[in-house]
Order: structure tokens, then sequence, then C-alpha cells
């Protein structure tokens, strides 16, 4: 079969809840194509739903950035080898035995009936923050007045971080986030952020509390680097995703109002409601990336020890050949499961099972207490994060009945 080779990913939706054309039909001619990375490897493009899990899955592959090929044109460069050597603690970009390490030491931390147990309780900060929104008036940006401060708020709480300083890491991370960065001032973003995390993990040391980060430092297990930057990466994650699946969710829902009277009128759904918005909305632009090890076979193709394969999970979530029927068109009866929002393998996302609560207690309770929410501006308006490396909206403008 004849491989398709991309000199560059496009990154722009045609769509807002849609990823790039071209990628799509990519796909529909080859899961597996061959792509050209910024530093001139020819690498690999995986678009297929089962040839991402295959990747993800695989042993094989590694998720050291220091052994990537660099696939983002922005910082090629400017990034020396030694600068991408993986800190203590960033499990994310770790591999076994490290990897395995620091996360048994979370694992418990996230388990189902854990996060369960604190359902009761999202419910609280979420009808709090509806009665702020409520007080408003009846028009409010829903990314600054809820999407944003509930998972903020929730991470916060659970990790020991006073929200009144949330402002040492909000604007820091939308500075890391940001495509218009460049490395330098997002290794410097960072580190601010880094600092607050020592700062914070000596305070714990001295002062416990009853909260995630001070029960990890109890166990005398990770060094203060590793504890510092294992809470980094949590406090991060456990904020920016929820939120801007929220917002863009919300947007979705409004612009789709057959879906979401289903969603008023069978409460029932929103379990599978929430699966959908993930699989059809996928809030990265591309990613992630994996480097073969050693050769390996993926969909009849040979990846080639040292080659880099980059990961599309917005295509991979509409692969037909995974989700029949019509995957562009959001279903929330549609039996989602098996998407690779949440990523696959050892390294799927640790708070999934906190961000499926915040979003189904989210959603369900944003329309039962505005039933005639609205945008407050046309759609093509609404400020789209194409500019960062998680897609959302920048703000929401939404309407009600005072």
């Amino acid at each position: 079969m004849t491989e398709l080779i991309s000199d560059e990913l496009p990154i722009t939706r045609q769509h807002p809840f849609d990823p790039p054309a071209e990628v799509t039909e990519i796909r529909d001619k080859a899961r597996m194509s061959r792509l050209r990375f910024a530093d001139g490897h020819l690498g690999w493009l995986a678009t297929g739903h089962h040839q991402v899990r295959e990747v993800l899955a695989s042993p094989k592959f590694t998720n050291d950035p220091a052994r990537h090929h660099q696939s983002d044109a922005r910082f090629q460069g400017e990034v020396p080898p030694e600068r991408r050597k993986v800190e203590p603690g960033m499990f994310l970009s770790q591999d076994p035995p490290d990897h395995t390490r620091l996360r048994r030491m979370l694992q418990g931390q996230f388990t189902v009936r854990r996060m369960n147990q604190l359902a009761e309780w999202i419910g609280t900060i979420v009808d709090d923050q509806l009665a702020h929104l409520r007080s408003l008036g009846g028009r409010a940006d829903l990314v600054k007045e809820f999407a944003m401060p509930v998972p903020s708020l929730v991470i916060c709480a659970i990790l020991g971080v006073d929200y009144d300083e949330r402002h040492r890491f909000q604007e820091d991370t939308a500075k890391m986030l940001s495509l218009d960065s460049t490395f330098d001032e997002a290794m410097a973003a960072i580190q601010r952020v880094q600092a607050f995390m020592r700062e914070l993990i000596a305070r714990k040391k001295e002062n416990p509390g009853d909260d995630m980060i001070s029960d990890l430092i109890a166990t005398g297990e990770p060094t203060d680097e590793e504890a510092s930057n294992m809470a980094m990466l949590l406090l991060l994650a456990g904020h920016e995703t929820t939120a801007n699946m929220l917002g863009l969710g919300t947007f979705t829902l409004l612009q789709h109002p057959d879906q979401l009277k289903v969603l008023k009128d069978e409460p029932e759904v929103i379990d599978n409601a929430v699966e959908e918005l993930m699989r059809y909305l996928s809030i990265i632009h591309f990613g992630p990336v994996r480097t073969a090890t050693e050769d390996v076979e993926i969909d009849g193709h040979l990846i080639k020890a040292g080659d880099t394969v980059l990961m599309h999970v917005p295509a991979a979530n509409r692969d037909p050949e995974k989700f029949p029927g019509n995957p562009d068109e959001l279903d929330l009866r549609r039996p989602a499961s098996g998407h690779v929002a949440f990523g696959h393998g050892i390294h799927q996302c640790l708070g999934q099972q906190l961000a499926r609560i915040e979003m189904r207690i989210g959603f369900s309770r944003l329309f039962q207490e505005f039933p005639d929410l609205r945008l407050d501006v046309d759609p093509e308006e609404v400020p789209l994060r194409t500019d960062m490396g998680i897609y959302g909206v920048h703000s929401l403008p939404v309407a009600w009945s005072a």
C-alpha cells in the first residue's frame, strides 16, 4: 500500500468541534502514514483508533521526550538535548520502572470508589458556583464564572493548595500551554510553578493537612523534588482539562439543541453523554508522541527502532471503524466507551474518574439550574483556543432569564 507523506500537520479546525479536515482525509486513506517531523525525521502519523491504542499499549515504545524527534516547528533548534531531560517526578514522561514506582504512590488516591465518595462534596462546589453565577444577573462568561472555578476549586482542595493562591499557577499554566510562547517563555513559566510547588511542599512538611500532598509526603517515598513535580502535574492536569471540557462542552450542547433536549429529558443518559462529549471533542490538537525502542510492526507497517510516532487523538476518536454510523455527529445515546480521550495503556489519565464526576455533575446541574441558558453572542464570535495546547474556548458569553 502506498504510504502518505505529510510534511506539515495542520491544526486549523474548519469547524469548532471537528478535527482538521486534512487529517481525517489522511486517516480515511491510511490509518498509519508517514510524517516528516520539524527536524527532518521521517516518522509516522497514527490516525486510526485501533492503531493509536496499539502504539499506546506497546512496551516497545518510550515516552522519554529526549528520545522523540521534534514535531513542533516553533521549538526546532531551540531545545538543546540536555534541556529535554525528564526531571524527577515527571511521571507522564517516564517509562517503567520509574513511571511504575511514581504512579503507584498515587494510584490508590484515584480509585473509582474513592472518587465516587467525593461526588456529594463536588456537587456542593458546583451548586455554590451556580448560585454565584445566578447572582450575576442574566448574563456572564461561563468559563470565568463556572467552567474554570469548579475543577480548580476541586483539585486545589484535594491537593491542599490554597485556592486564593491560584494566580500563582493559572497565569503560568496559560503561558505553558500557549502555542505563541517560545521555548524559553514556556520553561520560565514551568519554573515559576515549580518554585510555587516547592514552597508548598516545604509548608506541608512543617504543617501537614488532610490532603493528598500531605499524604504523599507522609509516605516518605518521594524526594521533595519528585513530590513537587508530581503535585504540579496533578494540579495542572486537574483544572485545565476539565475546565475546557465544561466550557467547550456547553458550547457544543447549545449548538446541538436536539442533543441538549436529550440531556434534559433523559437525565439517566448523563454518564454516556460525558463519554460521547469526550469522544466527540477530544480537546487536544494532536498527540501523544511515542518513539520505538526496537523494531515493531503496527497495522502491517514496520516501525523501526528510533522512529517517532505522532498520534492524532481527535481523528482516532472519529474513526468509523471503531464508531460505526456517523462518528462526526454528536449522539449522546451512542455507546462511546473505548475512546482514547483519556489516553490508553500505562499512561492513561490518572484522574479520569474525577474528571468524569465533575462533568456529570457540572453539565447536569448547569442545565437544571439554567434551563434556558443560551449564547449571548453569535457562535462565530466565541473565541476558540486555537492558540493553546489544550483546545476549548477562551470565554463563553451566555445569558438566561434572570
